[in-house]
């Protein structure tokens, strides 16, 4: 036995004992325990010592001659191996019985404890040595057991160890002399672990773990110096992918799996560390002087240069502590610290350097989080300088760019191996997988999935190189997620696209991906009505959107003349997509953003409509087309008003004339229903002023406006029921109604506002236009079109007659339908209230003669509207009647009234022309002689009945026409004409050619 100490170390053991020691033995009996020990056999009885007799031996000379502490500290190895292979044995067997060992524990435990807490300078060292050597071997020694697997976790292997009373003991022991040393010498401590763990790697790294976790400052540091150093020493060519990990380089799994493990709690130190390290290394070299809590390794420039593979390494090991650096070293590369990185790699050989951007791309492929930040910061500096935008920091110079530029391409082509490789799992959405085994996953395309949106507006910049890496990307992940994924992708280039040339995107995303999905587009169309269903775009994205489709289905008809090229089909899958979405897309006729419903009405009006639809969708889609078209009109006079640019405004409205045009052209339903609603719309109150009109009350005479209007304090309804009963009001021609207030007099009349004329008379024409295509559609009625191409279409007369009847109902609602003879002129006395309120309508409404116009050119419409007519005459006879003015130029809309009244009767083919032409004659005659003609023409219309029977088709016109010469001699209702061309000749000499038989 031999023992080394020196004479401090002796006098402290000698001082420590004397405070510890029970009771002092003699020299007899200390000369007889030596001499057990030694011998193991009882000095006093001569037998041999069991293990606890020869263990307490060992105890007590441990405490009485501490000079023989190297001797004991080796005896109680073998004490300490016993209790642990007892204590595995009874967890393999299941036994419950305990080691009787364990009370020998935790007394050499609590001795050594004892000394370390009061001389550590002596004990400190010497235990921990021993402590961590014995740890080390235990942990070699049984780690095959079936209790200890080599496949367990550095967490499974520390429960399991920790419960066990020996090691548990080593460990504290260990922990307390760390503790007592880093004071003074922790070197020392840290170096005796790392020799162990190097020596008895991986089965000693709960042991480096559980330390760590204790000490995290000192241990990682320490530990990540170990594993560069072991690193350099294996060599760089080691550090490739396609060396078996821990295989050639032992040291760096050990060092994975201890900061794995201290990961879970000092995330933040190892982060710390590992980019400390990075800085570290790109320093140049300068002479450092070894620090007590430095390892060193920054003095040596062979380390430096291995610090950035090594670290590259330790990333592909543990994809955690890359994860966890990954976000800060993409902020830590600015262009100064690329240049360090650049001058400190262009050392190294070709080959090493081809494997060290190998491992960036497989490092970054598999990087679970900050792989949108990754692409940024390589798309940034990869970008030429005429176009990077990168801020108020310098660009990197030629050589960072060119490399950041090859690690893209690199990254590119790695991504497309994995997407289009998998040969292990099943390619989602690509045409002819019939696997069922679950796709292999890639982390970076993972990550990105959720990044689609800035992806699609990072390549909509359309800046050099970079749109075309971005591009070629969001292809990889559109087949990478499956039709998900590209369908939100094509989705937002439809969205964020704002010229053509950003369109040409999307149609290459489209070309690209059409070979291996299918129904890529009535999907992405599908996705973009329910993103405006749930109300995610904003009407700014919105508007986009939808004139992005319109562009598209436009340039169907840029391939009829041979310019589109290969957007054809899409072209066309986008209109059947649209078209089969009309209802979907409808209601953004009315939304309140105009730019949103002007590009709707774009995008409707050059759709094409489905082949089936059914009625509900229909009449919703019409209701909302007619209501945009009066917006649309509001919309251009305001602008006009303002002094603006009527471009877009102009263009809403033709688009919507044209969308007008083609609804009708669908179906008799929507024929019907557009008619209906134009008709309604133009004389409603709300569009009124659009045509030059004025709201009316219930009577049809214009109201006050509401500023003039005075609160009378009084109901006519209330004053009306209290005389009902003894006024009869009935029957009398010289009653007056809705004249004024009972009791207050006759309503005030205030002047109306008049519109602008211009404008009024461009909306007036362009309703017409609207009215006159719609009732034209040679496809939809069945007419045939004219000889002359230069000629309109006809007015189909079913058409012409839904605007009448809308007519007649607008304007006197309560006639009926089978009023189309007329009585003799005195029987317009029982109708007088009834033939005011239609002349005061068309007073406020001057659209209703236009209205009438369109409703003769489609004869024999212009019977239906007989009651409305035969109203209107006998308001302008009572008033020529009564007229005392010189001449019916004094009378200026009652002249006009009658003009157009006889105009329209003649268009219709109501009357003869030698009557349709008494018109022409009005403005050089008297009120009497106006209200003669136009009491002839009442005549023969009430004996010659506007019947629609009386019209027979002509199929060389192709319209309805009226023979007159079956209704008999019309020579006796011209009479009163040729006599008032006598009475006026020298003025209408020239008119007498126009009413000969």
């Amino acid at each position: 036995m031999s023992v080394v100490f020196d004479g401090g170390s002796l006098k402290g053991m000698q001082s420590s004992h004397s405070h510890t020691a029970p009771s002092a033995l003699s020299a007899q009996e200390l000369s007889q325990e030596i001499k057990s020990f030694i011998s193991g056999v009882d000095a006093v009885q001569g037998r041999k010592l069991s293990v606890r007799e020869h263990a307490r031996c060992a105890v007590r000379l441990l405490r009485c001659v501490p000079a023989c502490r190297g001797a004991v500290l080796e005896h109680l190895r073998g004490v300490y191996d016993e209790h642990v292979s007892m204590f595995l044995h009874n967890l393999e067997t299941e036994g419950s019985s305990t080691s009787n060992l364990e009370d020998i524990i935790q007394e050499v435990h609590g001795v050594l404890s004892e000394f370390i807490r009061l001389n550590p300078r002596a004990w400190a060292p010497l235990v921990s040595t021993w402590a961590v050597d014995l740890l080390g071997q235990l942990s070699s020694k049984h780690a095959g057991r079936r209790v200890a697997p080599h496949s367990s976790s550095l967490n499974e292997l520390l429960q399991l160890w920790m419960s066990c009373a020996a090691t548990r003991s080593l460990m504290e022991a260990y922990s307390q002399c760390l503790a007592a040393m880093l004071a003074w010498c922790p070197d020392a401590c840290v170096d005796a672990l790392l020799d162990t763990s190097v020596k008895h790697s991986p089965h000693f790294d709960w042991v480096v773990a559980h330390i760590g976790s204790a000490f995290p400052g000192t241990i990682i540091s320490r530990v990540l110096a170990c594993g560069l150093k072991d690193f350099c020493s294996h060599g760089a060519k080691d550090q490739g992918l396609l060396a078996e990990k821990g295989s050639r380089v032992p040291k760096i799994s050990s060092v994975v799996g201890i900061l794995g493990h201290l990961a879970a709690h000092h995330s933040d130190s190892i982060r710390k560390e590992l980019l400390r390290m990075f800085q570290e290394s790109l320093i140049p070299s300068t002479p450092l002087s070894p620090t007590s809590s430095s390892s060193s390794w920054e003095a040596s420039p062979q380390l430096r240069r291995a610090a950035v593979p090594f670290l590259l390494q330790l990333a592909a090991l543990s994809p955690n502590l890359f994860g966890a650096v990954s976000s800060e070293l993409v902020e830590l590369l600015r262009p100064p610290v690329l240049l360090q990185l650049q001058s400190l790699l262009q050392g190294l050989p070709r080959e090493e350097l081809d494997n060290m951007l190998g491992l960036a791309v497989h490092l970054i492929s598999q990087s679970p989080t900050g792989g949108a930040r990754v692409l940024k910061f390589l798309a940034d500096t990869a970008t030429p300088a005429s176009v990077i935008i990168s801020g108020p920091t310098p660009s990197p110079n030629e050589g960072v760019r060119e490399g950041c530029d090859r690690l893209l391409q690199m990254l590119l082509l790695h991504l497309h191996k994995l997407v289009f490789n998998r040969s292990d799992g099943a390619e989602t959405g690509l045409v002819g997988s019939a696997s069922s085994q679950p796709q292999r996953v890639t982390p970076f395309l993972e990550e990105l999935r959720s990044h689609v949106g800035q992806l699609c507006a990072e390549t909509l910049r359309l800046e050099r190189k970079r749109h075309l890496w971005l591009h070629q990307l969001l292809c990889l992940l559109s087949v990478y997620g499956g039709p998900s994924v590209a369908t939100e992708t094509l989705c937002q280039l439809l969205t964020q696209a704002r010229n053509p040339e950003e369109l040409a995107l999307a149609w290459q995303l489209h070309t690209t991906l059409s070979s291996c999905m299918a129904g890529l587009i009535p999907a992405a169309v599908a996705h973009c009505v329910a993103q405006i269903h749930t109300h995610t775009l904003e009407p700014r994205q919105l508007r986009q959107l939808l004139l992005n489709l319109a562009a598209a289905i436009q340039s169907q008809d840029e391939e009829r003349k041979g310019t589109a090229g290969g957007q054809s089909s899409m072209a066309v899958q986008i209109g059947l997509a649209v078209s089969g979405h009309l209802h979907d897309f409808g209601p953004l006729l009315l939304h309140g953003d105009p730019a949103v419903s002007n590009a709707t009405v774009r995008l409707l009006s050059c759709s094409p409509l489905p082949r089936t639809s059914s009625p509900a969708h229909l009449l919703l889609l019409s209701r909302a087309s007619v209501t945009h078209f009066f917006l649309a009109l509001r919309r251009r006079g305001e602008a006009r008003k303002a002094g603006r640019d009527m471009g877009q405004t102009g263009e809403a409205v033709s688009c919507s004339v044209l969308l007008l045009s083609r609804f009708a052209a669908y179906s008799p339903l929507t024929l019907k229903a557009i008619l209906q609603q134009l008709v309604e719309g133009a004389l409603h109150k709300g569009n009124a002023d659009l045509f030059g009109g004025q709201i009316a009350d219930m009577s049809g005479a214009p109201l006050a406006s509401p500023s003039v209007s005075s609160d009378l304090g009084a109901s006519l309804l209330d004053i009306n029921c209290r005389f009902g009963t003894t006024v009869n009001f009935s029957g009398s021609v010289w009653s007056v109604f809705h004249a004024g207030v009972i009791g207050k007099g006759l309503k005030v009349r205030t002047a109306a506002n008049q519109p602008d004329p211009s404008g009024v008379i461009q909306n007036i024409q362009t309703l017409l236009a609207v009215l006159v295509q719609c009732c034209s559609s040679s496809s939809l009625n069945g007419s045939q079109s004219p000889s002359d191409p230069g000629e309109p279409l006809p007015i189909n007369a079913e058409a012409a007659k839904v605007v009448a009847v809308t007519l007649v109902e607008n304007v006197c609602p309560d006639v009926a339908n089978g009023e189309l003879s007329w009585p003799p002129e005195e029987h317009a006395r029982t109708t007088v209230e009834r033939d005011i309120h239609i002349r005061r309508c068309f007073e406020a409404h001057p659209v209703l003669f236009p209205l009438l116009q369109v409703v003769a050119a489609g004869r024999p419409a212009l019977c239906y509207c007989s009651a409305v007519l035969r109203g209107l005459l006998a308001t302008l006879l009572s008033h020529w009647e009564a007229s005392r003015e010189a001449s019916s130029k004094d009378s200026p809309w009652h002249l006009q009234a009658s003009c157009l009244l006889v105009s329209c009767m003649g268009e219709g083919q109501l009357l003869p022309p030698v009557l349709a032409n008494v018109h022409e004659a009005f403005a050089y005659l008297n009120p009497f002689e106006v209200r003669l003609l136009l009491l002839a023409v009442w005549e023969y219309v009430r004996g010659n009945g506007p019947l629609p029977q009386k019209f027979v088709f002509s199929p060389d016109k192709g319209m309805f026409c009226r023979d007159f010469s079956r209704d008999g001699d019309v020579s006796r209702y011209v009479a009163p004409i040729h006599s008032v061309l006598h009475k006026n000749i020298d003025r209408l000499g020239h008119l007498c050619w126009r009413f000969q038989l």
